[in-house]
């Protein structure tokens, strides 16, 4: 550690592997850092990021269908 805290390396670390899926309790597990301070550093290192580019016409959308039934159930009830 710095005199500041963590060092620069450990912080891309943490910001990397959040990057990649892990979560923050197993992040600060593993690389022994509180995980608030992981996730302190992955919204600063979000916040540096330009915008998503957000396309201004779009000639195709796609939607999942959602399908709920209402009613009575085919199937008894197990309890």
């Amino acid at each position: 550690m710095t005199a500041r805290g963590y060092s620069s390396e450990v912080r891309q670390k943490t910001v990397q592997l959040y990057v990649d899926g892990m979560n923050l309790r197993r992040i600060g597990h593993q690389l022994r850092v509180n995980p608030q301070s992981v996730a302190n550093w992955a919204k600063a290192h979000a916040e540096k990021l330009p915008p998503a580019p957000v396309s201004e016409r779009v000639e195709n959308a796609e939607l999942d269908e959602l399908f709920t039934f209402i009613g009575d159930k085919k199937t008894g009830s197990t309890s």
